[in-house]
């Protein structure tokens, strides 16, 4: 239930219905639903069928395909924060014996384990799971077609391997954990290894007439952590709202942005499009907004999750059909009509409860040679330093407790911020990663590398 104030303009509602009925009669999908998520809460949902007056609604299962792998990355992230593995540990360490034990943990989340795409014929979407009974049948005799960590190559293998971790580190299957760790706590009620009624049924559309073939159904057996999962819209949109914004109960914030960061080095056709890959999540750059989250599809299903992160929505699309809209372009479409129509609003500005006169006096210009940048303080103790207008390296810290930073992204994450000051107390210079930034260009009161030349600056004749 949504409050006058959080409830859609009518405007952004019937352009929203559009966006899905195109799709969903463009693209020839028996049906499609969808919702969208502000502030964490459920605000529209909407749904189109071929079926007259049999529209689904936010609690119909579809099958949603990899949108499994990002629960899998929740449950190996918890085991990470729990301190029983580390994101750098080999397989090998945890799991001995698979064929693929060179590969880490962060670079069997990231796909760029090396591993295979698929497993070995037949195709495993759809064949049943007992023909792979143990996780060989799934890597096959060659798992490694690429060198450990040197490119993301996407793979479900992967994720099956994962999700056999899950269950060696817990000591139980991989869905009893999930449905225990993430689902029960968020409350996806509607989300299963096996569809529970009402379900939409999988469909193949022909591609070139209006006629249908119903899919197979198959537990995928050990494959499940790539791609067993049933849900809703209504579920999704409720995972969604975890994924931008953390649940202790579940994942920390902290984590959470961690799964979104880039953690894989992207191919020359991913920069192209403006697509990395992070810890379980996709990340996406489309019409000047960056966009995370993940795809899914199987036979007869297709899904996208697709979080705006800086405008606070998210959006959910599924369909019943084997190929048809792209529901990736659906979900981001949606998250743009909503973010240009009724734009978020920023919270109000409000001073610092107090500063430190120590830190303060840091604000403002210093030049990295004649580069002139700008330290500001930010509210949440930490500062940011950057230059004053165009592009170059720019980066925030936090604050150490003993007088100093550490960078926690672009050029400088990582690295150590801190002011050097003369005998007197005064501050001489900011020293960061060595590179010594003056409160002039080559100040000549400062203690400034090579020196500088006692003749000043000068012109030339």
């Amino acid at each position: 239930m949504t409050t006058p104030q959080d409830e859609l303009l009518p405007g952004t509602r019937r352009a929203l219905l559009h966006r899905i009925a195109v799709a969903q009669s463009e693209g020839r999908a028996p049906s499609l639903v969808a919702a969208v998520v502000r502030n964490g809460e459920t605000v529209w949902t909407g749904a189109r069928s071929s079926v007259d007056g049999h529209a689904p609604d936010a609690n119909v299962q579809y099958r949603i395909g990899s949108i499994t792998k990002t629960f899998t990355a929740v449950l190996v992230m918890r085991l990470r924060d729990e301190g029983l593995l580390d994101l750098v540990d080999p397989l090998e360490k945890h799991l001995p014996g698979t064929g693929a034990g060179e590969a880490t943990i962060a670079e069997l989340l990231a796909h760029t384990g090396g591993l295979a795409a698929e497993s070995p014929a037949p195709w495993w979407e759809r064949t049943p799971g007992s023909l792979r009974p143990e996780l060989a049948d799934v890597l096959g005799e060659r798992p490694l077609l690429h060198p450990v960590g040197r490119r993301h190559h996407y793979s479900n293998p992967g994720y099956s391997i994962l999700g056999a971790l899950i269950e060696e580190l817990r000591g139980a299957p991989w869905e009893d954990v999930l449905r225990r760790e993430v689902l029960e706590p968020l409350g996806l009620q509607r989300t299963s290894g096996q569809p529970q009624a009402p379900h939409a049924g999988g469909w193949a559309v022909h591609p070139w007439a209006d006629v249908l073939l119903p899919e197979p159904t198959e537990d995928l057996g050990r494959m499940a952590p790539a791609g067993q999962l049933w849900s809703t819209a209504g579920d999704l949109a409720r995972f969604a709202a975890f994924l931008a914004q953390g649940d202790d109960r579940v994942l920390s914030a902290a984590s959470v942005v961690e799964m979104r960061t880039p953690a894989a080095p992207a191919e020359l056709e991913d920069v192209a499009a403006g697509s990395a890959y992070g810890l379980g999540m996709q990340i996406q750059y489309r019409d000047g907004r960056l966009l995370v989250g993940h795809g899914g599809s199987l036979p007869g299903f297709l899904a996208s999750l697709t979080i705006g992160v800086a405008d606070d929505l998210a959006a959910v699309v599924l369909a019943n059909c084997t190929s048809g809209p792209l529901v990736s372009a659906v979900a981001a479409d949606l998250v743009k009509i909503v973010a240009g129509a009724e734009p978020r609003i920023p919270e109000p500005w409000r001073p610092l409860p107090e500063v430190d006169r120590s830190v303060l006096e840091l604000a403002g210009q210093w030049y990295w040679g004649t580069a002139p940048y700008a330290l500001r303080l930010s509210v949440d103790g930490g500062v940011s330093l950057g230059p004053l207008a165009g592009v170059g390296r720019r980066s925030r810290f936090r604050a150490n407790g003993d007088g100093t930073w550490t960078g926690l992204d672009g050029y400088f994450a990582g690295e150590l911020l801190r002011a050097v000051r003369r005998p007197n107390g005064a501050v001489d210079h900011l020293d960061l990663g060595s590179f010594v930034f003056v409160r002039q260009p080559y100040d000549e009161g400062a203690s400034v590398p090579g020196g500088v030349d006692p003749e000043g600056w000068r012109g030339i004749r």
